[in-house]
């Protein structure tokens, strides 16, 4: 890969690939290059720790010279909270599709369809934010206090909304969001835990789809709302038994009871 790093801006053939269309490649091989340096990072510092990682060794795993790293992203703590502020990019890119007009039950199913992908497909990123969390968040608390909280609180907003128009349950948003993170992120940060009680080695992909079913139902009855699980789980309502002197199509008995004989009727009912 042709680096678009410090020495390829001017002259000779990049000089003339600025005038023929070149400036579209450049951006292309910057793009390239800022991509591999972030996930060599977010493996880097998941392994190592942020005191622990070095740009050299995050410059190695993503094939590129040292000098590259500092280019695009000047130190270490820069590079550290730009992958931090991919990982809570990607993350709140599904909730900010939640409008006063969506469909709660749908917005929600969504959103934790797509944590639970993320945690499968990215450990290493919840991990990263969790340590950055537990260590007290010295390189994103501005971040935390800034963007974010504007986003949960737009959103909140939102929840607000549905509940007003009786889509919903009172609840408070805020703990809504809180706990959707904590379900979802847990099935990373604590995946080892998670496959040790059900004695296995690692989660695989039925762990994860059991996950995203479990947390959909809790989410979802939790805010009074019908859960996808009711539908496959319901049982067919219960048809009084003809001993009864009932005729086909009289009554559906459904719950308790359903296997009881109705009361006998007296005299003074006569036969209507």
């Amino acid at each position: 890969m042709e680096n678009a790093g410090p020495g390829n801006d001017s002259g000779g053939r990049n000089g003339r690939n600025r005038q023929n269309g070149g400036g579209g490649r450049r951006a292309e091989f910057r793009e390239a290059n800022e991509a591999a340096i972030l996930q060599a990072a977010e493996e880097v510092f998941a392994e190592f720790g942020f005191h622990g990682a070095t740009t050299a060794e995050i410059a190695e795993r993503a094939g590129l010279p040292k000098a590259n790293v500092h280019y695009y992203f000047g130190t270490k703590e820069a590079l550290y909270r730009a992958v931090l502020e991919n990982i809570l990019s990607l993350w709140l890119t599904p909730v900010r599709n939640f409008t006063d007009e969506s469909d709660p039950a749908q917005a929600l199913s969504d959103y934790i369809a797509r944590k639970i992908d993320y945690t499968r497909t990215r450990p290493l990123a919840s991990r990263i934010f969790a340590s950055e969390l537990l260590a007290g968040a010295p390189q994103i608390r501005a971040y935390l206090a800034g963007p974010l909280r504007e986003i949960v609180e737009e959103k909140s907003r939102v929840v607000r909304r549905w509940i007003a128009d009786g889509k919903i349950d009172p609840i408070e948003p805020v703990h809504l969001f809180i706990t959707l993170w904590a379900m979802t992120q847990s099935y990373a940060d604590f995946a080892v835990q998670a496959a040790a009680i059900q004695g296995k080695e690692a989660l695989d992909d039925t762990d994860f789809e059991a996950a995203r079913r479990f947390i959909t139902h809790m989410v979802l009855k939790g805010l009074g709302l019908p859960s996808p699980a009711d539908a496959s789980n319901r049982r067919p309502p219960k048809r009084a038994s003809s001993k009864f002197g009932w005729g086909p199509g009289d009554v559906q008995v459904v719950g308790e009871g359903a296997d009881k004989a109705p009361p006998e009727k007296s005299p003074e009912d006569g036969n209507g």
